[in-house]
């Protein structure tokens, strides 16, 4: 996540979540190594904490933010990432589950959307199959929701980030595909995710002062998984339902 990396972020805190807004340029692309782009995080710790009765506010808070970013938007193309058999990268898969989609009511003004699981289920990448989609359908812009890795495990499931950068597929992981953005499809292309993976030198520099050379490096993820994912996905499920709306 960028405002892992960046320093000067403008910030705020409601008392509920705190906002991060940053915008890379060339020259802070070149020196973090993130795409140039806006990039928007809401950090809370209601998700992990399991106080359902807040994610409604985190939700509509999230919803402005991706209104922001679809600004003259109308037709909209949502594509759930990762693998859904694997609960840790199967965040896009339950937005997409959870998504109220329009556009077999108006042709004009609509979210459709679709998951187009992983290279090793499919035998095609995420890329061709959104992009012959994208090329057939003509969005405005495409939303990709997707699990990312973070660089603090303090972070898990605890920061919402929106980007109009776009995304890369499996580069949390070190597994990159082809990357979606507008350049590579034609349209705006904003993405959505939270950190629900971290590497255990992450977690051994965090709490051990170490991480280099104490074993293998593992891509590891909590216990109650599960639960957090199904919570973060009803929280930008719903921001993205709300965010259409508004737009019509």
């Amino acid at each position: 996540m960028a405002v892992e990396f960046c320093k000067g972020a403008r910030e705020y805190d409601d008392g509920l979540i705190r906002y991060y807004e940053i915008d890379v340029d060339q020259r802070m692309s070149n020196r973090i190594d993130r795409p140039c782009g806006k990039y928007t995080t809401l950090e809370t710790n209601a998700v992990v904490s399991g106080r359902c009765d807040e994610y409604g506010r985190i939700s509509d808070a999230l919803s402005k933010s991706i209104k922001g970013y679809l600004k003259g938007c109308d037709k909209v193309m949502c594509a759930g990432l990762g693998n859904p058999d694997l609960t840790a990268d199967a965040l896009g898969d339950r937005v997409f589950k959870k998504l109220n989609v329009t556009r077999h009511l108006s042709p004009e003004k609509y979210l459709c959307a679709l998951t187009p699981n992983v290279l090793g289920m499919t035998g095609i990448e995420s890329f061709d199959i959104i992009s012959a989609v994208a090329d057939r359908i003509k969005p405005d812009a495409v939303i990709a929701v997707d699990s990312l890795t973070a660089a603090a495990a303090g972070r898990i499931a605890s920061a919402f980030q929106v980007t109009d950068s776009g995304i890369t597929p499996g580069s949390g992981v070190d597994n990159h595909r082809t990357r979606l953005d507008k350049s590579s499809l034609g349209c705006k292309v904003v993405s959505v995710g939270v950190p629900l993976v971290v590497y255990s030198s992450t977690i051994a520099r965090d709490y051990c002062g170490g991480g280099n050379g104490c074993g293998p490096d593992m891509v590891v993820t909590p216990k109650d998984v599960d639960i957090l994912v199904e919570d973060c996905a009803t929280i930008i499920a719903n921001a993205i339902n709300s965010a259409f709306s508004a737009l019509r």
